[in-house]
């Protein structure tokens, strides 16, 4: 046996786990800590083989605040007298994504701790050979200057002769995750508990562990409350679903169905309506509702009540199990469109296919369909109802049958479907705008009347274009108005925030021109600095080392020593970088745009975009030759002096009103050759000034200027 007086910190050498915490995202649920500690103690309970035997108990504390109706959260609590964590079960505690545990998991629940709290401490008191064994350790990012979690403060033999092991969650991190945990009460957490592990608790039902959530104000008991079988809805139908895997035809454009295919439970709950607010279908895995993705219930509207009762339907399957996300509540499976968007050659790529949140939810609304007769008659009084629009507005019956029509759509919304996919419409405007084109080849420009036919081809022209898209390109241009507008009134300070003493920070000005975090220019503003900049691939604010050009990370390659060594010396992570906007607008081409806040020197800043250009020149993978580089770094202080006084080679255009810099190397190492960038330092108001120029007329005709 191993007696330990002081805590040990427990080292990994394999695990860089400030990039672990980075990658695995804080979950958008403020009770996750809970739901990771009460799912661990019930697989650790399901270990012992005998659940009537075993309990959890949750113990939320609060101390008193300064009025008698304010509480202010101290800990969270939750122990149960499961199997505990045996040497075995500490071994897998201290390997990250260890899945040996079972139940389908990934490892990596212990993180959202870490996000949540500043300590998270483990008192297990186990039995092995040599008798009970209690072991304490704590968990805490507090550690990662060390690089480590876990705090082992050893094992001893316990006094206590019983299993028990308690989580002590301490010291929230976040002020709004205090405010939640300050409101937080017992009743509140039973029916989050129920609500999230409703499969789970039905599949127990006449098995159920002890279950017991007891509520302390200044460390004196307050209130006490259970989770009973009566408290869980009884199951009122079971069945299975198939679903089967597609895969993308080779040209790309529809999904063909493959003979793969998983088999899905679909379980479903008649519940009374003041017990269920909506009608729902909700995904589950290992026994918990997960939220995302989101399954449309569309055979019965959310707030439909049959006979006083509500319907929640729940899917459960391995296949689920194995979709679970680092962030647990998400399980990762794409819809289609998703699909299509992010794997264009999927078809080469993905040959096994794969299951899509589109089909989960059609076969199983049908299958709702088929096992309720009243839920069926309330499917076909809407078809009722899309029959009297049908011939109400003469809707094409093409176009009827090709549409997604469920329960919730209304009038409204159908209409706006059938417009929309008016497919055959368009088919005939496009030939007839096809046919004015040709006849531009009977036009003669030295034609004493060219004018008056070009208007006459140009008013044919129109008519045929549809309504949608002249209507699609008075949005584009009013659109562009509205965000110079936008644009002025920010460097003005007229916007509210800003009237009321606010700074017109960088994030201010980046958001307007590119959202941050996108890597979609085609639905930004850039055409702001360059018309063209909206075609290009391109990135804002990601980091480096995550950029993928044609489906490769650009980063993605084993460097030397010494470029390791550089890459991470003086403290720095050089490729976790984040440039404000990469753009790749040609093979070997690079533009890089730098934006400082207003008030901001831009001159300090001359060496940064040179500074992304050697990373990127140097340490790309050998498939991403890039070697021409085109630099803006944008600003609104710039003093003409500075700017050349801190780099020589630049020149000011008196014309334009920026300044440039033709060529300068940029210097290759490792064998790799130089390449060069061009780069201009601009004013916010000079490409607001430009960019009013540029649009002026498309503005002028919109608004009706002459």
């Amino acid at each position: 046996m191993n007696f330990m007086d002081g805590a040990t910190l427990i080292i990994s050498d394999d695990i860089f786990y400030q990039g672990v915490l980075y990658s695995i995202k804080k979950s958008k649920e403020c009770l996750q800590p809970l739901f990771e500690g009460f799912t661990n103690s019930l697989e650790s309970i399901k270990l012992t083989g005998n659940l009537k035997e075993c309990f959890i108990n949750i113990r939320l504390y609060h101390k008193s605040g300064t009025t008698v109706e304010d509480f202010i959260f101290d800990k969270l609590v939750i122990e149960d007298n499961g199997d505990g964590f045996d040497d075995e079960n500490f071994r897998r505690m201290n390997v990250f994504r260890d899945t040996r545990k079972g139940f389908s998991n990934k490892g990596t629940g212990r993180i959202q701790l870490l996000h949540f709290f500043d300590e998270a401490n483990y008192k297990s008191i186990f039995k092995n050979n040599e008798g009970f064994i209690e072991r304490s350790f704590m968990l805490s990012k507090k550690f990662l200057n060390k690089n480590a979690i876990i705090s082992d403060k050893g094992s001893i033999e316990a006094k206590e002769k019983e299993r028990i092991t308690q989580l002590t969650l301490t010291k929230l991190l976040k002020e709004k995750d205090q405010y939640y945990y300050d409101k937080l009460d017992i009743d509140d957490l039973k029916k989050h508990i129920i609500d999230r592990y409703i499969m789970e608790l039905c599949e127990k039902r006449n098995v159920l562990p002890s279950i017991s959530i007891s509520s302390f104000v200044d460390g004196n008991l307050k209130k006490e409350i259970s989770i009973v079988s009566n408290d869980i809805p009884e199951l009122d139908k079971k069945e299975t679903i198939d679903l089967y895997y597609h895969t993308l035809s080779s040209d790309g454009k529809e999904f063909v169905k493959c003979d793969k295919k998983e088999k899905l439970h679909l379980t479903s709950f008649k519940i009374p309506d003041r017990c269920l607010e909506k009608n729902e279908i909700k995904l589950t895995s290992k026994g918990e509702i997960r939220p995302y993705p989101i399954v449309k219930l569309e055979c019965l509207k959310a707030k439909d009540k049959i006979d006083d009762n509500r319907y929640l339907f729940l899917l459960s399957g391995d296949y689920l199990d194995q979709r679970d996300a680092d962030i647990r509540g998400s399980l990762l499976i794409p819809t289609k469109k998703e699909f299509k968007e992010k794997n264009s050659d999927a078809s080469d790529m993905f040959n096994e296919g794969e299951i899509f949140i589109d089909d989960i939810t059609d076969v199983t609304n049908n299958k709702i369909i088929n096992i309720y007769d009243k839920i069926n008659k309330k499917s076909d009084e809407k078809n009722n109802e899309v029959e009297t629009l049908k011939s109400m507005f003469l809707l094409d019956e093409d176009i009827i049958n090709s549409l997604e029509i469920n329960l919730n759509d209304t009038d409204n919304s159908i209409l706006r479907k059938v417009y929309e996919v008016d497919a055959k419409i368009i088919a005939e405007k496009d030939a007839k705008m096809k046919k004015q084109i040709e006849e531009l080849n009977n036009l003669l420009t030295t034609d004493d009347n060219y004018q008056e036919k070009l208007s006459i081809q140009v008013n044919e022209f129109v008519k045929a274009i549809p309504l949608q898209n002249r209507t699609a390109l008075t949005q584009y241009v009013a659109r562009r108005k509205l965000v110079l507008d936008l644009y002025d009134k920010i460097l003005k300070k007229e916007i509210k925030t800003l009237k009321d003493g606010g700074r017109i920070n960088e994030d201010l000005m980046h958001n307007l021109i590119f959202q941050q975090s996108s890597d979609n220019p085609g639905i930004s503003d850039l055409w702001i600095i360059e018309e063209d900049f909206i075609y290009f691939k391109g990135f804002s604010e990601n980091r480096l080392n995550m950029i993928k050009i044609n489906g490769k990370l650009m980063f993605n390659k084993k460097f030397e020593e010494e470029e390791n060594r550089y890459l991470n010396s003086l403290g720095e992570k050089r490729l976790t970088k984040r440039p404000d906007v990469l753009l790749f607008p040609d093979e070997g081409k690079c533009i890089i745009i730098e934006l400082k806040a207003p008030d901001v020197n831009v001159s300090e800043h001359l060496s940064q975009i040179d500074y992304y250009a050697s990373l990127i020149r140097n340490y790309t993978i050998e498939d991403v030759k890039i070697t021409t580089f085109y630099g803006y770094l944008i600003g609104e202080n710039i003093e003409d002096r500075d700017v050349r006084g801190h780099v020589s080679r630049f020149e000011h255009s008196y014309h334009l009103d920026f300044w440039f810099r033709p060529s300068e190397n940029v210097n290759g190492f490792n064998g790799r050759k130089n390449g060069n960038i061009y780069t201009e330092v601009l004013k916010y108001s000079t490409l607001l000034e430009r960019a009013k120029i540029r649009n002026k007329i498309f503005i002028d005709k919109l608004v009706g200027k002459k």
